[in-house]
């Protein structure tokens, strides 16, 4: 079956999370990745446990789909074999510091005199410019630097970080559009170009409503807790045994919960509710009103009357419960593979579907290394100079 990327030849440089992470889901879509590790200990994430068999499972959940060639880019001898896959390659991914890819002379300047079309990302902490270029960048430290946790939390108490790597992840995402962008671009024009995307700046397009409201009455986002900044009832909201999560996030939502969830239409003309912006400025007594109501039935009870009345709400589910949910299940968000070591392996599945070109998994992640001797052989080296380059410390 055809992927929607296929013949699309993608050496992967990167390492960790961002980069292996836009590698999978360009893998996903079919794309061929080859993964250049470094041949002592190879992609960091290796080192990460948990562990089975030896092997990292978080370098297995974002490394699917890939062959594993082990380089040390430091030899010339291994520094021309890249080459000669850069001449055939289409994308080139990398997430060094800032001035490592020069000194490894693999930087993107070089590599455009070898293949002129070829596209070359570039991800990093803070970009290839700027004073900050030179620093470290973590998604951690994005998330402090760029305003995202001085919003995130309740008022008055310590900032708080997201659930998950938002920022890496965003970067890997970031990536993928922005790769396909310039592939559509080099396909209209034969251009390649050097593309630039720092985890540091991947999610500031996303303070949608913060900026709305900075930009037009000079505030400055807040956090909210469990509240929307902008419509109410958004939020998550007690109920006899637990919470629930309620979407009004217009007028007529809103008045369907009040006639049809919880039987007080008399909230919709109260001055205080009138409009979303009025909901929004007496929240906390919104708030008090709805739980004195929900406490009344468990959280089940609730979530089918909104159901049925067409008003948006769920639980609040934990990882385990969300994974076991049979409408994820249904939808294949969980995927499993069978690995060289580690036996089967569980992993999560793709957030697309292609009605004609189905995403699916190829191959399991790779072991270090463990296709270093067939790609270098289908680039003609015989056995006698893998061997010379292996006693060299050149590959493994």
């Amino acid at each position: 079956m055809s992927l929607p990327l296929d013949g699309l030849r993608v050496l992967d440089m990167s390492q960790i999370m961002a980069g292996p992470y836009c590698t999978m889901v360009l893998a996903d879509m079919g794309a061929e990745v080859t993964k250049i590790e470094k041949i002592k200990g190879g992609d960091d994430s290796r080192q990460m446990g948990p562990y089975i068999e030896d092997e990292s499972t978080c370098f297995m959940q974002i490394n699917r789909n890939k062959r594993s060639v082990a380089l040390n880019l430091k030899d010339p001898d291994a520094r021309e074999l890249f080459y000669d896959m850069a001449r055939e390659a289409d994308v080139i991914i990398e997430n060094f510091r800032p001035g490592v890819t020069q000194s490894l002379s693999v930087d993107y300047d070089t590599l455009k005199e070898i293949n002129p079309g070829i596209i070359y990302c570039s991800i990093s902490g803070y970009g290839q410019t700027g004073p900050y270029r030179n620093k470290g960048g973590f998604d951690l430290v994005a998330q402090g630097a760029t305003g995202l946790m001085s919003m995130t939390g309740e008022p008055g108490r310590r900032p708080l970080k997201t659930g998950v790597a938002v920022y890496d992840i965003g970067a890997g995402i970031t990536a993928v559009y922005t790769i396909l962008a310039a592939y559509i671009h080099r396909q209209k024009t034969g251009e390649g170009q050097h593309l630039d995307v720092a985890i540091g700046e991947c999610g500031m397009p996303w303070f949608t409503w913060e900026a709305a409201a900075y930009f037009g009455e000079g505030r400055e986002p807040q956090p909210t807790g469990w509240r929307h900044r902008v419509s109410a009832p958004y939020q998550a909201l007690a109920t006899r045994d637990g919470y629930l999560m309620l979407g009004c996030a217009n007028q007529r939502t809103w008045e369907r919960f009040c006639n049809d969830v919880v039987d007080k239409p008399e909230w919709i003309d109260d001055p205080r509710f009138r409009t979303n912006s009025d909901r929004g400025a007496n929240v906390e007594e919104l708030e008090a009103l709805i739980e004195f109501v929900f406490a009344e039935h468990d959280t089940g009870t609730w979530r089918q009357r909104c159901d049925e009345a067409g008003v948006p709400a769920g639980p609040i589910n934990t990882f385990a419960q969300a994974l076991s949910d049979p409408h994820y299940v249904e939808r294949g968000m969980v995927q499993e593979f069978e690995h060289p070591k580690a036996g089967n392996v569980k992993t999560l599945g793709f957030a697309s579907k292609f009605s004609s070109t189905p995403q699916q998994i190829r191959r399991p992640s790779p072991l270090l290394g463990e296709h270093t001797e067939e790609v270098l052989a289908d680039m003609g080296i015989d056995a006698e100079r893998l061997a010379a380059l292996r006693d060299k410390g050149a590959i493994a």
